[in-house]
């Protein structure tokens, strides 16, 4: 990510889920049958789907390494749970924009509908 943001500076989308989460599902399937808005994420921003408790290597991210945090038979990735603002247990689809510069420009937690998204993209691709 970080040789791509020298080459084509974008904003980036983090996106946080969990397999388990039905609200994540719901979310997915409604946010990909909005053509322009993929069309969007693809064209203007870099786009990362992130797995929070599966996702296990190591992630370094603003100069600083990540690793994954075992917990009996599951766990959670110490990203997750830095983006997040609750600490305890971060709700889940959470939405981290940064800009071009890596600075913090929206952070959503919970169901983000299409147009809603879309229409957020677009005040942050003006701003």
């Amino acid at each position: 990510m970080e040789a791509q943001q020298k080459q084509d500076k974008k904003p980036v989308i983090i996106h946080i889920y969990t397999d388990w989460c039905s609200v994540c599902k719901i979310e997915s399937y409604e946010l990909n049958k909005n053509k322009d808005l993929i069309r969007l994420l693809n064209e203007k921003f870099y786009m990362i789907d992130f797995e929070a408790e599966k996702t296990k290597e190591k992630i370094r991210f603003q100069g600083k390494d990540f690793g994954y945090l075992p917990n009996g038979n599951s766990g959670i990735h110490e990203l997750a749970l830095a983006l997040s603002r609750n600490k305890e247990q971060p709700v889940y689809p959470l939405w981290i924009v940064l800009d071009k510069n890596g600075v913090l420009v929206e952070y959503h937690e919970g169901i983000f509908t299409s147009e809603k998204l879309k229409k957020k993209l677009i005040e942050i691709l003006n701003f």
